[in-house]
């Protein structure tokens, strides 16, 4: 046994070893732009490209692709050139493992201290035809399998956002995208559209507004950001390729039901959903009652950056959700009455209570090839967490890098650091022994869960591409008595 611990004792200090010559390597590059760029012009910051991304509307002052980058996706096999229509596919597969890491206890919610390894896969198929100039029908078909850490549990900041939570789901294809989109001009004038599964449109006006309706993602639209929201290409962690207090409407699967309203203009734009909640936290099962259980959400988008003459985005999100959630204080006082052995957040009738959050997601353009991002969330942290993850606020931000800089074109590389918290009530329903679906060890010495996430994606040929990655967590769960965890990371994915 002590053999086996000093073998995993130096795995792990060379995997450090090998994290921290990629950050030199990173933070490098990152250097030599900046002295390059004092000496040219400013030019266009580089957008790098995401699955779950909105169509570009290629705004004067919006991050672009790289102009050198004539497609920023190679596929496989040639993509249809008839812009009536649209099929494409994709599988991403990520492998992911963690050496044993100090925990003097577990509760059935907790990451396994001991070592143990997963591989994830989803499988892909997107579908779209334009029936006229304005009017499109988009539809995906996809399968998710494979298998996480844990089975998932154990980490608010799960490092895994391919994983499907629930590992009894059906391994059959599912509907994962059904989507009617109009598009209504308000101006006469048009800018240039990039093509994508969710728009096939060559252009669009400039002033117009856009209506979606059917099954979809809500992170297909809203707290976007061109490097920081895609695990295809970017970071795989849960909470840096979205904002964690965002408990944004969705099944176990990460989609819903119901239609999404967009006004764009010029340099600027807003969004509204309206969506249906699941029945339980994180459950596959809506709720079809939308005068009832329902969520909304708004987002204001205004393409500018924060540095002067150099683009960006600035965008302000807002949701609320009303649903059949539990309140954590009133489950600790049930406890703390001696009547339930420990609270249990799911121990209520049926009623509906509201949550509500903000959150505020930047990205800036600082050299040609290099990216900032920042986000922040907050929710109210007092209904429990329901449809995305157990946190209450998040701080994030990092890099993103194209690899033209270093002559690889349709190379990447990123750095991420993210900071997670609950609620002081969440705090105590979780140290009285208290589980949500995520996390719970049960018991709690609070500590903010801290993320450290890099990549480096590499294109091998035509519409293949690896990535290895290290995400390194302290307070794993939110519990200083366990950790810290170290996980590298392995993804292959595959363009068609």
């Amino acid at each position: 046994m002590a053999m086996q611990d000093c073998k995993f004792a130096g795995w792990a200090r060379g995997i450090a070893r090998a994290a921290a010559i990629t950050m030199a390597i990173f933070v490098t590059l990152f250097c030599a732009t900046f002295a390059s760029a004092q000496d040219t012009p400013a030019q266009p910051a580089t957008a790098v490209p995401q699955q779950n991304s909105q169509p570009s509307t290629n705004a004067p002052d919006a991050p672009t692709p790289d102009a050198d980058v004539d497609d920023p996706v190679q596929s496989m096999v040639p993509r249809i050139q008839n812009t009536r229509f649209w099929l494409s596919g994709q599988a991403n597969f990520i492998f992911q493992t963690h050496p044993p890491f100090h925990a003097p206890y577990s509760g059935k919610n907790s990451l396994n201290p001991r070592y143990e390894k997963a591989t994830s896969r989803v499988l892909t198929l997107y579908t779209g035809v334009r029936l006229n100039d304005s009017t499109e029908l988009l539809v995906d078909i996809e399968e998710a399998g494979g298998a996480a850490l844990s089975t998932g549990l154990g980490l608010a900041g799960a490092p895994d956002l391919d994983i499907v939570r629930n590992p009894l789901l059906s391994k059959a294809p599912y509907l994962a995208r059904g989507m009617i989109h109009k598009v209504f001009a308000l101006s006469k004038d048009k800018v240039e559209n990039q093509r994508s599964f969710l728009s096939l449109f060559d252009e669009v006006p400039r002033r117009r507004l856009e209506i979606r309706f059917g099954k979809f993602s809500m992170a297909d639209f809203f707290d976007l950001n061109s490097v920081g929201s895609d695990t295809h290409f970017q970071f795989a962690n849960w909470t840096v390729d979205n904002n964690g207090a965002y408990d944004y409407a969705a099944d176990t699967r990460g989609y819903t039901v119901g239609a999404v309203a967009e006004f764009q203009d010029r340099n600027w734009g807003f969004r509204f959903a309206e969506a249906l909640m699941p029945k339980v936290a994180n459950g596959i099962d809506l709720v079809w009652r939308p005068w009832q259980v329902h969520a909304e959400n708004f987002e204001y988008e205004l393409r500018r950056g924060v540095l002067p003459e150099k683009p960006g985005v600035v965008r302000l999100l807002a949701y609320t959700n009303y649903a059949n959630m539990g309140i954590y204080r009133e489950a600790v006082a049930k406890f703390e009455k001696g009547l339930v052995p420990a609270p249990d957040i799911t121990d209520h009738r049926w009623r509906i209570t509201r949550k509500y959050g903000f959150g505020v997601n930047l990205e800036q353009n600082l050299a040609r090839n290099l990216t900032a991002f920042a986000r922040f969330g907050w929710d109210n942290g007092k209904t429990e967490s329901f449809a995305y993850t157990e946190v209450d606020q998040t701080f994030a931000g990092g890099l993103g890098a194209s690899g033209a800089m270093w002559r690889r074109r349709f190379d990447r590389a990123g750095v991420a650091l993210v900071t997670n918290a609950i609620s002081k009530d969440h705090q105590s329903y979780l140290a009285h022994g208290g589980y949500g679906f995520l996390i719970g060890d049960g018991a709690l010495d609070y500590g903010r869960e801290n993320i450290v996430e890099t990549y480096y994606t590499a294109h091998v040929w035509r519409g293949i591409y690896v990535a290895p990655g290290l995400q390194h967590v302290t307070n794993p769960g939110y519990n200083r008595d366990r950790g810290p965890v170290l996980i590298p990371s392995f993804r292959l994915h595959l363009e068609f």
